[in-house]
Parts: C-alpha cells; structure tokens; sequence
C-alpha cells in the first residue's frame, strides 16, 4: 500500500490533468466552485488552498484579487501551477497540509480543502488538528470551505468501481474497498504504448469521515456550519468564523 504523497506523486500526479479534462475545462470548474461559495472579490484578501494541485481553485481565485499560499505534497503538481499562473500573486509550497500556518505572515480571509483532500489526512485527529488551524488562523470573519465525498456510507457490489475517464490512449478506473475507518482507493489505470495496453495499479487509503462528524468537529472549534450538495457527488462544508 502506497502513501497518499508516493501514490500521488508516482500513479496520479503525471496524468492529474488529463484526469480533470484539461486546464480549460478544470479551471472552469473550479470558477463554477468558487461561484457556490461566499467568496469576496475586493482586492488584497489572502487565501490557503490546501491540496492546490495544479491551481483548480488557486489560478480563480488568484484572478479574483487573492493573494494565494497553495500547498500540495506534490512537486509536479504544483509545478504545472506555476506554468500557467502567468505572474499571478500565488505562492506554491510542497509541503504538509497541517504546515500551512508557518507560510503564512498574516491571518487568511479564507481557507479551501477542496476535491476529498480531507479525506487524504492519515487520522482523524490530524483533520481536527486542521479544524483547530484553520479556526486560529482565519480572521474574524473569514471561512473555511471543503468539498468531500462521504465515505461513512459505503457503496456496494459494483458500484464500488467508479469510472473516472477513458479516450483512446488511457483507462482511469477506481476500485473502492471499505474498512471500519478507512476506505482502500484502487487507482487502475491503462495505457495505450504503440499498439499494447499495460496496466499500472497502485492503492492509497482515505479516511471515512461522516458529515455528522465533521459538523460537530467544526462548531467545537467555534465555527458556524453547513453542509451541502456541490458538483460531481461531493458534499461541500462551509465554516463561519
């Protein structure tokens, strides 16, 4: 079994942005995220994108005036950021997303965990350990925002395989295998070399973190809490501080 850094960084990380249908097509989506949410456009507010990935919500929200610490475990990822951040305020940090608060010189207006990246943290204290930051570090006003999918209520039979996209060079396909606090994410992915078709397969856990729980985790730290339906399946979490 893989980390969720090596999994990403070996399996994932090369193809992410096929993955997502492209830059365009990602960054427009990621626009449509920013629109679900209380999301200000006065210039010289700061934002933490936790997760950045390759700029999904750190390239819109950089164009809508923020000034932007993204953080991701992943180098190539946040390489493919800065390709297309065209002198864009975002700073990129490879790093731990529980270490945010040391690249941070002033509180943050808002802080994104967005596309399950809660759900990549090893234990369940390490997301109240983010809970508890992300309260200390916003300012008084500011809002923490995160999108996941609830894995406390499991799929069954085949629906545990998830197709996640196909052309005519490579095959993305989950797997999804279910344990008491886990959920095992089996990421098959082909890929078409000359006239062959090879498989690469590589697994990483996700933690199952129930709605009811991730309310009741945030108002203990001070937060007032919704949780709704977002796009593609997800559940989106919006904190008020």
């Amino acid at each position: 079994m893989a980390t969720v850094e090596d999994h990403y960084e070996r399996h994932l990380a090369p193809v992410y942005l096929w993955m997502a249908g492209g830059f365009a097509d990602a960054i427009a989506r990621g626009e449509k995220d920013l629109d679900a949410i209380p999301c200000e456009t006065t210039k010289n507010l700061t934002a933490v994108d936790l997760g950045a990935g390759f700029g999904l919500h750190a390239i819109p929200l950089a164009r809508r005036g923020y000034q932007v610490l993204a953080v991701d475990s992943s180098a190539l990822l946040l390489e493919e950021l800065q390709n297309h951040a065209n002198g864009l305020p975002i700073v990129s940090v490879v790093g731990d997303l529980l270490s945010f608060p040391q690249h941070l010189k002033t509180r943050a207006d808002l802080i994104l965990c967005m596309g399950d990246t809660l759900t990549h943290l090893k234990h369940a204290d390490d997301v109240l350990r983010l809970f508890s930051l992300a309260a200390e570090w916003l300012a008084p006003t500011g809002t923490f925002v995160a999108t996941l999918r609830d894995y406390a209520s499991p799929l069954l039979g085949p629906a545990r395989f998830i197709p996640v996209r196909s052309d005519e060079h490579r095959i993305h396909t989950c797997f999804l295998e279910y344990q008491s606090d886990i959920v095992m994410v089996h990421d098959i992915l082909h890929e078409r070399v000359d006239s062959t078709w090879r498989q690469r397969v590589s697994a990483y856990p996700k933690l199952r973190l129930s709605p009811e729980w991730i309310t009741q985790s945030l108002k203990q730290c001070g937060f007032s809490v919704r949780v709704e339906a977002a796009f593609n399946g997800m559940l989106r979490v919006v904190a008020l501080r």
